[in-house]
């Protein structure tokens, strides 16, 4: 196993971990925040401490012709998403927002083909589709059935916005680097979100230590690390193909759910885990057989 792959499994592990993670961190937050205040204090959280980075590294700032479209990638892919996420999980249990998370990666693959010429092969279309299928089990062992078409809407929203910030990030990538680009992306989402600020602090006071510190957590990690991660896929081998793996993080977040938040999850979850990990190791196990012919 040369360098490069082994670079890319460790970006896949940080990026599958810990956006599997952000579920039930957001479920705990969303206990004493609301999905505004709980979108704004985690991308505020992130922002800080990007700064302190920046600044150590002295990182370059961007050029005045990209500030527009970092701003609206950033917007898209950190404020709505989280925005549109949270809002939908209030009413929509996890085990279904995991699945509709994960339509992401078709989204994203259609935007590819429309707009950057990228063809997703007959291969990555059935691993997704038997990914698809182990995702729907993992939500049908939730055994909750209570989640409302419009929290669902809004999740289908969230991953659309999220897609098009996947495809549309490599050109800038490529000219700034994958760190600078995310940090100039989430500084570009928490300045329209300080339109929320008012009524953050009271939160903060009356909240509990479980609920701030998983926002902390949330702000610190699954905010930042993993589109660092998915940044630099990107670079190296596309959007479409980067987003597929997203499929395991519904399976990955059972078990994390299962350890931090006690739900034991049902035997037709973990089948689902199971159905879904073999359609992504379809899928790049395909993708290796034809980059070798």
């Amino acid at each position: 196993m040369n360098k490069k792959t082994v670079r890319i499994c460790i970006s896949y592990s940080l990026m599958i971990g810990l956006w599997a993670s952000a579920f039930p961190g957001i479920r705990a937050g969303l206990e004493s925040y609301t999905p505004e205040h709980l979108a704004l204090f985690r991308l505020l959280i992130g922002s800080m401490a990007l700064l302190l980075f920046a600044v150590l590294t002295q990182m370059r700032l961007p050029d005045m012709k990209d500030i527009p479209a970092i701003l609206f990638l950033g917007v898209l892919g950190f404020a709505l998403y989280h925005i549109l996420l949270n809002i939908g999980e209030k009413t929509v249990n996890a085990g279904i927002a995991s699945l509709l998370i994960t339509t992401a990666p078709i989204f994203s693959a259609v935007l590819s083909r429309l707009f950057c010429g990228e063809h997703f092969g007959s291969s990555k279309w059935v691993g997704s589709i038997i990914s698809l299928l182990g995702v729907a089990c993992i939500s049908f062992g939730t055994a909750d059935y209570t989640h409302s078409m419009k929290g669902m809407l809004f999740i289908l929203l969230a991953a659309f916005s999220e897609s098009i910030y996947f495809v549309f990030q490599s050109r800038y990538i490529k000219k700034y680097g994958f760190i600078p680009f995310v940090t100039f992306t989430i500084w570009g989402a928490t300045l329209p979100m300080l339109v929320f600020l008012p009524g953050l602090w009271g939160e903060v006071i009356h909240a509990s230590m479980n609920s701030t510190l998983s926002v902390v957590y949330l702000g610190l990690l699954p905010t930042v690390i993993p589109y660092f991660a998915l940044a630099y896929v990107t670079l190296l081998i596309g959007a479409s193909e980067a987003a597929i793996s997203l499929y395991l993080t519904p399976a990955i977040a059972l078990v994390i759910s299962w350890l931090w938040l006690g739900e034991i999850p049902a035997f037709i979850s973990l089948l689902g885990g199971a159905v879904t990990v073999c359609g992504v190791c379809f899928t790049y196990l395909e993708a290796s057989k034809i980059r070798l012919k």
